[in-house]
């Protein structure tokens, strides 16, 4: 008894694709057998070797990205249009927020608790900022917890962000600057490194 394969073969001179019967004597064609191992390898990995390299339809830049909000108040949308309702509205200008799609003018952005939606392009900036995690953190003078304590940040503030290694950065906000550890921050990713 013949049944259908998922994959289809193209013909030569047609370029039509064209089911290939098979029975359970025939083996898959090269192409299915490739096909099937990839879809094997992304359901065993759980997708991360095609999420790890997922860039933007739009600008070609890395989804999720870190970017802040350059306008003091902007509207966000259910859909990336202005026919779409308003669900929120951000107030806080330079507040960190995490691209995760990309539509024409448009970008979903979320914040830290997770709530957003779609934001037009000209009210975001890529100057970068991270909100401070923990209450009076403690900024150093060097990337060591032993140096010179420089500053002490209230939880919330959104600093503008600098340098990073794997485990620190460099913020400042109000004239105060130094080093701090990734980990209480929001706004950057665990394993980015900048310079």
């Amino acid at each position: 008894m013949a049944r259908l394969a998922i994959c289809a073969k193209v013909s030569q001179k047609s370029r039509i694709k064209t089911p290939i019967r098979v029975n359970r004597h025939v083996k898959f064609s090269t192409y299915c057998l490739r096909a099937t191992v990839l879809i094997g390898l992304a359901v065993l990995t759980g997708g991360t070797a095609i999420a790890a390299d997922k860039r933007g339809p739009v600008t070609n830049l890395p989804l999720p990205r870190f970017v802040s909000m350059k306008a003091t108040e902007s509207n966000v949308r259910r859909g990336p249009s202005l026919t779409h309702r308003v669900d929120w509205v951000f107030k806080r200008r330079g507040m960190p927020l995490e691209i995760t799609a990309e539509y024409g003018h448009w970008r979903r952005v979320q914040d830290r608790d997770g709530a957003g939606g779609w934001v037009h392009y000209a009210l975001l900036s890529g100057a970068r900022t991270v909100l401070i995690e923990e209450d009076l953190l403690q900024v150093h003078a060097r990337p060591d917890p032993q140096s010179q304590v420089t500053a002490a940040f209230e939880l919330g503030v959104v600093a503008r962000l600098g340098e990073c290694s794997r485990d620190w950065c460099k913020i400042s906000a109000d004239g105060y600057k130094g080093w701090v550890q990734k980990h209480q921050l929001w706004g950057v990713a665990p394993d980015e490194i900048r310079e």
